[in-house]
This record gives C-alpha cells, sequence and structure tokens, in this order.
C-alpha cells in the first residue's frame, strides 16, 4: 500500500512542475504500481532559412533569430568576385589599373563585417580601380608570398607590385586615402 501512495505522490511531484507536454501519463489504475519510465513525446527541433534569417521550430514555439552582419552584407548590391592561386597572376599581377586584394577567411568575424567596406569600394572605385577577396584558406601559398599573418588585410597592387598593405579592419575612410595615392 505504501507504493502505491509513493507513486502517486511521486506522480503529483513530476505533474505539477512539468509542462503538460512533458508530463507522465497518469497511472491507468489506482492499483498501478509499478512505474513506467517517463516519456518525452511531441519534441522536435527543425531550422530554416529564409531571407537571412534562421527560424527554429520546436512543439513549444517558432523563435527567430536574424544575423545582422549577414542582414547588413545582403544589403549591398555589389558582389566582389574572388581570386584564387590559379587566376592570381591574371586578374593581378598583370591587371592595367590598380587592384585591391581583401586577404579574408571564413572563420573570421572582423573579415566578414569588413565584406560590406569592400563592396562599396568595389562599387565606388567601378572603371578605374580592381577589387578582388582571396580566401587564405583556399590558396595559403599566396598568403604566404606576400607575409600575410594577420587578416582582414587589404592589399594594393600597381603593375604587378605590391604597394601597400592596410592590416585590420579599418574605416572606409583610411582606406580611401590608400587608394587615391594611386590613382
Amino acid at each position: 500500500m505504501s507504493t502505491i501512495l509513493d507513486s502517486l505522490a511521486i506522480s503529483s511531484i513530476f505533474s505539477s512542475n512539468l509542462r503538460p507536454s512533458l508530463r507522465p501519463s497518469p497511472p491507468p489504475s489506482a492499483a498501478w504500481v509499478r512505474r513506467s519510465p517517463l516519456k518525452f513525446t511531441g519534441f522536435s527541433i527543425s531550422y530554416t532559412i529564409f531571407n537571412n534569417q534562421v527560424s527554429l521550430a520546436s512543439s513549444s514555439g517558432i523563435y527567430r533569430r536574424t544575423n545582422s552582419v549577414s542582414g547588413e552584407a545582403s544589403d549591398v548590391a555589389f558582389d566582389v568576385p574572388s581570386v584564387t592561386e590559379e587566376t592570381w597572376d591574371s586578374l593581378v599581377l598583370n591587371a592595367t589599373e590598380p587592384v585591391v586584394v581583401e586577404f579574408w577567411a571564413p572563420w573570421c568575424g572582423p573579415c566578414r563585417m569588413f565584406h560590406p567596406v569592400i563592396s562599396d569600394l568595389a562599387k565606388q572605385y567601378t572603371g578605374r580601380v580592381k577589387c578582388f577577396k582571396l580566401n587564405t584558406d583556399d590558396s595559403p601559398s599566396i598568403a604566404s608570398r606576400y607575409g600575410i599573418r594577420s587578416i582582414p588585410t587589404i592589399m594594393i597592387f600597381v603593375n604587378g607590385e605590391k604597394k601597400d598593405a592596410i592590416i585590420g579592419a579599418v574605416p572606409k575612410t583610411s582606406l580611401t586615402v590608400s587608394i587615391d595615392k594611386f590613382l
């Protein structure tokens, strides 16, 4: 008899503290002595990405989180092309106009925040300066050739020669001053 009372007392403790979806099933009869294990039903997690918003859905509701960095980057319509080891010579070293190259990596937070600045520069200097991005993880030999030790690093090339290097996520005005010296 004490086991029935103990199980009912435990059942009332669990059922009062848990959400309705997580409460254990009530005993089928008063003579029920053996406790069945707790059953958690109706719990699922899924996510969708739409318009740079991540939506998490579970049985208890829908939660939305937006990424402001990618939201800022998506507002910029001008995309900066990438350069690789295979295209380095033709796009950067053999270019007739000055070239601005951003050395970056996907895991670098400041690099991703800096993409809109480079995109704005590419738009601002269209026809006068070419702008490219180089992923240092994909092209490590070029990064080591130019002594890249910190990212983001922006280098300015004129007639295939490195003329200037700006290390770190600097303001756009600092970059425009550096670029204007070579125009």
